[in-house]
Parts: structure tokens; C-alpha cells; sequence
């Protein structure tokens, strides 16, 4: 497959070519022994075999998505919410605090959200209670997530004490198992962004690295809009560092000293 019959798939779901360019070799492979198997030879075939089916479409999708990611990624940004930004939010949350990784992939944020609110008992006597949802449309990398095993280099961000505190090594000295505690208050669920969102209220909502990067324009804004409906007055949204939003939001305001940041105004 070229980078040609590649854009004509990326244009059939109206995904985004400069989200795709640095990662289209493996989605590429997955791709090819699809139409392999459904015996198309051409792009043209495979499209129309999409169009034919629901079931094949959506085995399509599937093979698109993209997993990359690591324990606290964009370090910085994770000290200002321990520093920062969760302590702000508990001053005046005196109810469940409500979070949601929306496009989760294979849960290495779920995790580092869990390790800094597992911190923050250090400082707080009594922390509210947590509810953390953790949705993708991927149920293979929502298995590897539910699982919790990671590579060493998954981790590498992640302090030798936080290691042995939370996590139990494996047989295999590059693997690694989350300990019970960081599962606890955690639900995934399969969900798909463009559909309605599945809660309300959110405190803390991320959008990382995931439809701002690989959407065109018009799906990127149904997404985003579908998710805002669901963030809490105040709340935060957090999407990836090298991400913009799609059109300007007047009831989003940045949050310094990040600009991928965002808070939901009080209106």
C-alpha cells in the first residue's frame, strides 16, 4: 500500500494525514492483511467492502487506532497537577471528585493519575471520594489495561520508590504489574467519542493524543463538543502537549503554565 491508496483510506473516515504520517508504517501492515484476508486487492475493493458492512467498517477502525504512551508523559504537566492543580480543585469540592480518560488506550494515564492521587494522602487527612472512568474504542488495549502489566520502558519516567510501591515485578525483568490499589475506583468501558458522553460532571477530564491528533477538522469538533457537555463547571480538560483545539472556546480558558490546559468557565 502507498502513501496515495493510504490517504484514500484516511479520507474514507475523514482522519487526519499529519496525525497518521509518523505512524502509518504499523497501521499500514495491520491494514494489508485485512484486505488480505477479505481477498480485496485494491483500495477501491476494500473500500466498498467497508461500505458493505458494519461488522467489517468497524474491524477497519479498530485496526486504526493508535497506542502510544507512557507512565507520566509530559512530566511537568504532572507535577503541577500534584502541586497545583488537584489541591486547587479540593478546596471547593466537598463531593466525589470524577474523572475521565477519554481514549484511555492501554491505561498508562489512568495509572499516573491514580500514583498522584495516591499522594496526595500524604497532605489531605480525608480526600473525597474518587470515581475514574477510563473509556477507548480499542476492547484489546481496554484488556491490557484492565491487566495493568507494563514494559520497563513504559515506566521510565516513573521513581524507583513509586516502582516498588505500586507496582509488582515480573518474572520477566522488563515487566511490570500494577499493585492492587491503583485499580481500585477505576471503571473502563468500551465508548466511542463521536456518540454521546458517557457521564456528566466531570472534575478532570483528558483528551490526550487521541482525536485532536487523528480527526479532520469536522470530526475533531463533534468529539470535543460531545466531551465538554460532560466536564464540570471549573472543571479541567487536559489534552495532549503537542495538540491545539479545532476552533476557539470561549468557555475555556488556558491554564498556566501549560498551554495544553484548559478550565471550564463558571458561567
Amino acid at each position: 500500500m502507498d502513501d496515495q491508496q493510504f490517504r484514500q483510506l484516511l479520507n474514507h473516515f475523514q482522519y487526519s494525514w499529519s496525525g497518521y504520517r509518523k505512524v502509518r508504517k504499523g497501521v499500514k501492515k495491520r491494514i494489508n492483511r485485512h484486505m488480505h484476508q477479505l481477498g480485496c486487492r485494491n483500495m477501491d475493493a476494500y473500500l466498498a467492502k467497508l461500505d458493505q458492512s458494519h461488522k467489517t467498517r468497524q474491524e477497519c477502525e479498530l485496526l486504526m487506532t493508535v497506542s502510544i504512551s507512557r507512565f507520566f508523559r509530559d512530566r511537568k504537566f504532572w507535577h503541577t497537577l500534584e502541586k497545583k492543580l488537584l489541591p486547587e480543585l479540593l478546596e471547593f469540592r466537598t463531593g466525589k471528585v470524577k474523572v475521565w480518560s477519554a481514549g484511555c488506550a492501554c491505561g498508562d494515564e489512568v495509572y499516573s493519575f491514580k500514583i498522584v492521587w495516591e499522594g496526595l494522602k500524604k497532605s489531605y487527612d480525608n480526600l473525597p471520594k474518587l470515581e475514574v472512568l477510563a473509556t477507548d474504542i480499542n476492547p484489546v488495549y481496554l484488556e491490557r489495561a484492565r491487566a495493568g502489566v507494563y514494559s520497563a520502558g513504559s515506566l521510565k519516567e516513573v521513581k524507583k520508590e513509586l516502582i516498588s510501591k505500586y507496582f509488582h515485578r515480573q518474572r520477566s525483568k522488563n515487566q511490570y504489574a500494577i499493585k492492587t490499589a491503583l485499580a481500585k475506583d477505576v471503571v473502563f468501558k468500551i465508548h466511542y467519542l463521536l456518540l454521546d458522553p458517557p457521564g456528566s460532571n466531570f472534575d478532570v477530564i483528558f483528551l490526550r493524543n487521541n482525536v485532536l491528533t487523528y480527526y479532520e477538522d469536522r470530526l475533531k469538533k463533534n468529539a470535543l463538543g460531545n466531551v465538554l457537555e460532560s466536564l464540570a463547571p471549573s472543571g479541567l480538560l487536559v489534552i495532549g502537549s503537542h495538540e491545539t483545539l479545532p476552533y476557539e472556546r470561549h468557555d475555556l480558558v488556558r491554564v498556566a503554565p501549560h498551554p495544553f490546559v484548559f478550565r471550564k468557565r463558571d458561567l
